[in-house]
């Protein structure tokens, strides 16, 4: 029985790294506007900075999948570690030097890519026969998605109160996380490999790069046009709306932009346990719930910043990571249960690396500053997401949703 419950919670000693992983990613987040007033760097370079580690988030995805399929789930995850290890250490000297930010970014991008698709793929199997018999189907799905939820607010809360309160903002956030992710690593060396010899990939690792899953009707059609707008939420939750009313925040303008990330992101792992209740009570339609309230959401952040209104802004959080969180899970479901064993990974990371190009967003926006207001393009970026959950929900429709 000892030994079984072991087996049972060994997911733990892997969730562990994967939450700091996450935290690792976007614990920036609540430092733009930091940045930009103590280091004078300009709007669009702060949500370059932001967007970057897209660079090493989706080659971290889509990479580190096949490697993992075919040396396993442990070496690999244990080299996303140590990437967003250094990344805390070239973000924490670099405040001034705006290349090694970038550089720091794209590390800390690359060990969220780990986190995504090995971590996840080995969160699922070890919430798995053997390793647990009595989880569902849907079990793998909510483990992995909140625990890199939890990573991303609770990692935005420390450095959000650090850099209000504590010395030296720019860099205490980073030594916390330092210390907190040596820690993961002990405890990952300890951790249960999960992808036994015999059914690792025998193909080479580029040859492996191939994701025969993806060609998927339900994957091109249904999970293709969602995914960017999960993590395009997220962004205009927690970077675009603290920009877009920062006029009226004066001093607080670094803690109301935590607030409004924890806020999204702490709603979006509230509702991650409830996908599996909605995709029963819906037919297996939380999928398409999910994007209609991204919808509303997207609307209502356009009249926020056209009202100038923090208020609203707060309610709009709230919103958006209500919709994230719906989807995040439900579209995570099913491409585990359109994914072969051997293409598991490989599949969880072209699904995250849809969703984290909505990442981008944000960068977009402040890009276009000069030739559209905020109100303006936030206007057209509500249309584009109800064009997509329309061409989504279709699709969705003609077939039964998996897992449910």
């Amino acid at each position: 029985m000892t030994t079984y419950s072991n087996r049972k919670a060994s997911y733990l000693t892997v969730a562990f790294a994967v939450f700091m992983l996450a935290w690792g990613g976007n614990h920036f987040t609540p430092l733009l506007h930091l940045y930009e007033e103590i280091e004078n760097y300009q709007p669009w370079q702060a949500n370059l900075l932001l967007g970057t580690y897209v660079g090493g988030l989706i080659p971290g995805l889509l990479l580190l999948a096949p490697l993992s399929d075919q040396h396993g789930r442990k070496p690999v995850l244990l080299v996303g570690m140590g990437a967003s290890i250094i990344a805390s250490i070239m973000l924490a000297a670099g405040s001034q030097m705006f290349t090694v930010l970038c550089l720091g970014r794209v590390l800390a991008g690359f060990g969220v890519g780990a986190a995504m698709s090995v971590g996840s793929s080995w969160i699922k199997e070890l919430s798995s026969a053997p390793f647990d018999r009595h989880a569902d189907t849907s079990t793998g799905a909510k483990r992995s998605s909140l625990t890199l939820t939890l990573g991303f607010g609770l990692g935005a809360v420390a450095t959000g109160l650090l850099a209000q309160w504590a010395p030296f903002p720019e860099v205490s956030p980073y030594l916390l996380h330092l210390v907190l992710s040596l820690m993961a690593l002990l405890v990952l060396l300890r951790s249960p490999e999960s992808l036994p010899v015999s059914a690792r990939s025998t193909k080479t690792w580029y040859q492996d790069l191939a994701v025969p899953s993806a060609s998927h009707h339900t994957f091109r059609r249904v999970i293709v046009p969602s995914a960017p707008w999960i993590f395009g939420a997220a962004g205009v939750a927690y970077a675009i709306l603290p920009a877009s009313v920062d006029d009226r925040l004066g001093q607080w303008s670094t803690l109301y932009a935590t607030i409004l990330t924890v806020l999204t992101l702490g709603t979006g792992a509230l509702v991650q346990n409830l996908v599996p209740w909605l995709n029963r009570h819906t037919g297996g339609r939380a999928l398409r719930l999910g994007m209609a309230l991204m919808t509303v959401g997207m609307v209502l952040s356009a009249i926020a910043a056209w009202a100038d209104s923090p208020a609203l802004a707060l309610a709009v959080a709230i919103m958006l990571g209500a919709a994230y969180g719906i989807c995040v899970v439900a579209g995570l479901i099913q491409v585990q249960a359109i994914a072969t064993a051997q293409d598991l990974a490989g599949l969880t990371g072209v699904y995250y690396a849809l969703a984290y190009s909505g990442f981008l967003l944000p960068t977009i926006l402040a890009t276009l500053l000069p030739l559209l207001s905020y109100p303006s393009s936030l206007a057209l970026v509500a249309l584009a997401c109800a064009l997509c959950a329309v061409v989504s929900g279709r699709a969705a429709g003609q077939s039964r949703t998996p897992g449910v």
